[in-house]
């Protein structure tokens, strides 16, 4: 079996399997536990081959949503693949620009701002001048 991921370097790879429909979003042999979570958390359905002692593991988009809502949960789940460290490859026949926009203005919303800081007194560590009396 193919891995793109192991292919390419990358810790994801999200393309449509050749002659199918399917968006697959590969992962490395040997990926962490907390990526093949993150891409469930993110919607993506987990599979395994063999069964029971797994060595390839691949995660495909739900297969009952519509074309277009499956290049968008794949593109969607990218913005927080890359905010947890990971490197992702898309093909641009997956890859929806609106989506991304929009999920990376949704992680954007949900980041905690930090409080106002108002700065320090500025101090100085140079002497006061003098003042001179005529």
């Amino acid at each position: 079996m193919a891995n793109l991921a192991d292919e390419y370097g990358t810790d994801v790879e999200i393309y449509i399997k050749a002659l199918t429909t399917t968006i697959h979003a590969d992962t490395p042999t040997g990926a962490p536990a907390g990526l093949h979570g993150l891409l469930e958390q993110l919607g993506l359905e987990r599979h395994e081959y063999p069964a029971d002692t797994p060595i390839y593991i691949w995660h495909t988009v739900p297969e009952h949503l519509g074309a277009e809502e499956q290049k968008r949960l794949a593109t969607r789940a990218i913005p927080a693949l890359l905010l947890a460290g990971y490197e992702v490859n898309c093909t641009p026949e997956v890859f929806d620009e609106a989506a991304y926009q929009q999920a990376v203005r949704e992680i954007r919303a949900r980041e905690p701002r930090p409080a106002a800081q108002h700065p320090a007194p500025a101090s100085s560590s140079r002497p006061a001048p003098s003042r001179r009396t005529p």
